[in-house]
């Protein structure tokens, strides 16, 4: 458990929970819009938590032992690469890794009453808009608690400062990690990505290979090519176009950037410039992280 007592020094002492986030997300949605859910404008965000706060009885503190309740945010462009490190840290932790994007395209793929909708704001590169996003996420979180589940590492979420304020609310955020990119690499990367039809597995035929200069190193991050049993059946996303990635580039910069500053105010942040690919990356991450004698085992 050397992980987990190296993290223990790392971040301050567990703080339990200030009440529960999905049953506060639930009650803050009214379900009364046929259009779907809508944050209901008389309910105020800071009473509904504080009513919430004492309504609720309080937890004790889990042992971090057990690997659980880490509350860690992943940030980071479109296509950084938050899903690839978040899930690599969710089976070294021991605890879930909860992708909004994952949850918004599920809800596409379903014949839901919002699927239409949803597929013209994605497919324009928008943001979906903060109440559905809360939707969703307090679904998949009640759907966890009753499998036991009690910590997370969330990605994709909060995209926006008053979502970090509803997450502040409710919960104790360890920490925020934000991955960045250079955007030429960024740009490469989410055109170059790639899904089997068949399987659902992500590819990426791009190979980046950025010179350095004025004392930058050299950046090479090497295409992920799929096994022949795929190649035939690689698909594009709909919204990984020139035009869209540039488009989400340009709404995440305006809209999560204030979300960054949130969090540093708040001493939260880490800030982490990826190097390259995986290789080069995932070791100088784990270090960051104070991590980095495990990280054999998490590559394996």
């Amino acid at each position: 458990m050397a992980v987990v007592h190296r993290l223990f020094r790392l971040f301050s002492p567990f703080t339990p929970a200030k009440n529960n986030l999905s049953s506060f997300l639930i009650r803050s949605l009214s379900s009364s819009s046929p259009h779907g859910p809508s944050l209901d404008p008389e309910i105020d965000l800071k009473e509904a938590a504080a009513e919430l706060e004492k309504s609720s009885s309080p937890s004790s503190s889990p042992s971090w032992t057990k690997g659980r309740n880490f509350h860690w945010v992943f940030l980071g462009c479109p296509g950084v690469g938050k899903g690839t490190y978040a899930s690599r840290l969710s089976t070294l932790l021991g605890v879930p890794h909860i992708a909004t994007g994952d949850l918004v395209r599920e809800e596409l793929s379903s014949s839901g009453l919002l699927s239409s909708q949803l597929k013209e704001l994605v497919n324009h590169g928008k943001l979906v808009p903060d109440e559905f996003i809360i939707s969703l996420l307090s679904k998949r979180l009640e759907a966890g608690k009753e499998k036991g589940e009690s910590g997370y590492i969330l990605d994709g979420f909060p995209r926006t400062v008053t979502q970090a304020e509803i997450l502040e609310g409710v919960i104790n955020v360890d920490l925020v990690i934000n991955l960045k990119l250079k955007e030429e690499a960024l740009l490469a990367k989410c055109l170059g990505r790639r899904i089997c039809s068949e399987c659902g597995e992500n590819y990426n035929v791009a190979c980046i290979d950025i010179k350095g200069g004025d004392g930058d190193d050299r950046m090479y991050m090497p295409p992920l090519l799929p096994p022949p049993k795929c190649e035939s059946k690689l698909i594009t996303r709909a919204d990984d176009t020139e035009e869209v990635v540039k488009e989400r580039l340009r709404v995440y910069n305006k809209m999560t950037q204030p979300v960054e500053e949130f969090y540093r105010k708040r001493g939260k942040l880490l800030e982490f410039e990826l190097p390259g690919g995986i290789p080069q990356s995932w070791p100088k991450l784990l270090r960051a992280l104070h991590l980095e004698d495990d990280k054999q085992s998490a590559i394996a």
